[in-house]
């Protein structure tokens, strides 16, 4: 027996920020980031519209980029003092993840956050809140999904949290917030949907229910990603959708070690004083685990389904792995991201020696490929790596060698 969940309720469409005025409840929490939803007005219009509703409203804003388990206990405490029945968490990825983690801190106050990382572990949630998320940002799909990922910065590990309870109850994609996206985070979040998409499809959890999301995602982002960055709204609207859409199929049919990978690199340097960003890791690492996973027959031909939909050519499922290997590389470079972590610069762009030293890289390579094969993500990976078999592939993706193995 298989399951697929999503949220009761998805409302898309320009203005449909405006759904939250249909909400029932007396308390919102609204919990967002940086600055960016009240810069561009759209935090003044959710609290209006969740007041129309008849609702009292507290904010709770500054969490960061990569939320850190800290952030989360206190969003918890401050939940656990107001006693909301709705969490409303806008912007990019990291306020709705950290916002689910609350979640569940917020009804089950004894848990920890080692308890929250059981996979597909956690109790009832909706004892004390539902959860509607509005993301600004067209990539992590974290709207739609029964994930959520928090940063513990002590040992500079970022954590899935997965389950099927913090799937939002109500999600809003409204393409007016994707607007404000600055180049780079269109080109980054872009590149972790089409990830999402095609580990998806290949994923050993894939079924009939999951992948026409997940290829008609592919065929949008291959369309629309290079133009909406390039300034086309169109476009950006229309990635709103293709991520949303990735989003679906890879929260039932899950995800492989690309993103295991990203987990366990992502913060990993962090003391050389940058992270490397998740969807930029995504595009590096994508290219090189299609090449080791599709010594995997089934894994073979779906990729060389995938390269059919995209019109990619090839006479054969071999010739369209390359094809497509080559077209993700194509886009990467048509986005300004580096293609291995030795030319990953701190600020995330292509450049001769990146931040990660070579010495620092090899020294700490062991414990990252055991974290790696650890991570919540690679049990649905078509090929299990060996302990050997992560370090080369790990290897491969920092000097941006040939994966022949």
């Amino acid at each position: 027996m298989a399951r697929f969940t999503l949220p009761r309720d998805l409302y898309h469409g320009k203005g449909s920020l405006e759904a939250l005025k249909t909400l029932q409840g007396k308390r919102a929490m609204i919990c967002v980031g940086g600055g960016a939803m009240k810069r561009f007005g759209f935090l003044d219009k959710a609290i209006g519209y969740l007041q129309e509703a008849g609702m009292k409203v507290e904010v709770f804003e500054g969490i960061e980029p990569d939320p850190s388990v800290e952030t989360v206990m206190k969003g918890a405490a401050a939940m656990q003092k107001f006693k909301p029945d709705w969490i409303v968490a806008m912007g990019g990825g990291s306020p709705i993840d950290a916002a689910k983690a609350m979640w569940i801190k917020y009804e089950y106050p004894n848990t920890t956050f080692e308890d929250m990382c059981k996979v597909f572990g956690l109790p009832k949630l909706r004892t004390k809140a539902h959860f509607c998320a509005i993301p600004s940002t067209s990539g992590t799909a974290t709207e739609v999904t029964a994930f959520s990922i928090i940063t513990n910065y002590q040992d500079r590990i970022k954590y899935p949290i997965a389950d099927f309870e913090i799937t939002p109850d109500v999600a809003i994609v409204d393409p007016d917030l994707a607007e404000t996206m600055p180049q780079k985070l269109v080109a980054h979040t872009g590149m972790d949907a089409i990830t999402h998409a095609i580990e998806a499809y290949v994923s050993t959890a894939n079924c009939d229910y999951t992948d026409p999301l997940a290829i008609h995602a592919i065929e949008m982002i291959q369309k629309e990603l290079v133009p909406s960055y390039n300034g086309d709204m169109d476009a950006r609207a229309k990635m709103h959708n293709a991520q949303c859409l990735a989003g679906q199929a890879f929260s039932n049919a899950l995800l492989g070690i690309v993103h295991s990978m990203a987990h366990k690199t992502g913060a990993a340097f962090e003391d050389f004083g940058a992270h490397i960003i998740h969807g930029a890791a995504n595009a590096m690492y994508l290219p090189k685990v299609i090449a080791y996973n599709a010594k995997d027959p089934t894994a073979k031909k779906r990729y060389g389904v995938i390269a059919d939909y995209m019109h990619l050519g090839g006479k054969d499922d071999d010739e369209k792995v390359q094809l497509l290997i080559a077209h993700l590389r194509k886009m990467n470079d048509e986005l300004n991201i580096p293609h291995c972590i030795k030319n990953y610069g701190a600020d995330s762009y292509p450049c001769e020696q990146g931040f990660v030293p070579e010495d620092v890289f090899l020294a700490r390579l062991p414990e990252i490929a055991k974290n790696a094969i650890g991570d919540a993500c690679t049990g649905s990976n078509p090929r299990q790596p060996s302990q050997e078999e992560m370090e080369k592939l790990l290897k491969c993706c920092y000097y941006d060698t040939e994966v022949d193995f």
